[in-house]
């Protein structure tokens, strides 16, 4: 048989499609509320980065293993090395060294305003940074038609023709 790893299994948790609107509701709400401390500790403690075993972590931020698993899944884009999340056992030795911006903007993808709007942020990006990244964000998902050239626009090539003379044929 197979050995099963910790994300696996986080995720078959946590995305069990036999549990009731109420059960997921309530499972996710207990999640974001123990992702939010553990945000606010390692971004109150900016600088420091935060290593251990999976089953360290867990222990340090008073949350179950396979919680914390779930924490390093969301996090693991926004890490300046990601660790092997596939891959996590208990004894894992995993880093939270992390990309400032990089953070920000993915809790802003996320729609994660729990995450995003911490005041912990304000001595990490300044506000009008944050501001940036946010509309950068937002903007990235954005589709941007071309407005089309028609007939007898100037051709967009510069040759001074009409677009039907030239680049339209």
């Amino acid at each position: 048989m197979a050995k099963k790893y910790l994300l696996e299994t986080w995720r078959e948790i946590a995305y069990n499609q036999e549990q009731t609107q109420k059960q997921y509701d309530e499972f996710w709400n207990a999640y974001f509320a123990q992702e939010k401390e553990v945000y606010k500790d390692i971004l109150a403690n900016h600088g420091t980065v935060v290593s251990g075993t999976v089953e360290e972590l867990a222990g340090k931020y008073n949350m179950e293993v396979l919680t914390m698993v779930g924490f390093l899944d969301g996090i693991n884009e926004s890490l300046k090395k990601e660790n092997p999340i596939d891959k996590l056992t208990e004894t894992t030795k995993v880093t939270l060294d992390y990309d400032d911006e990089k953070l920000y903007k993915n809790m802003v993808a996320a729609k994660a305003d729990w995450l995003y709007g911490l005041e912990e942020w304000n001595d990490i990006i300044p506000e009008e940074r944050r501001k940036e990244l946010y509309k950068e964000e937002k903007l990235s998902g954005t589709v941007v038609k071309e407005k089309k050239v028609g007939r007898n626009d100037p051709c967009p090539c510069g040759s001074g023709k009409k677009y039907k003379h030239c680049c339209g044929r």
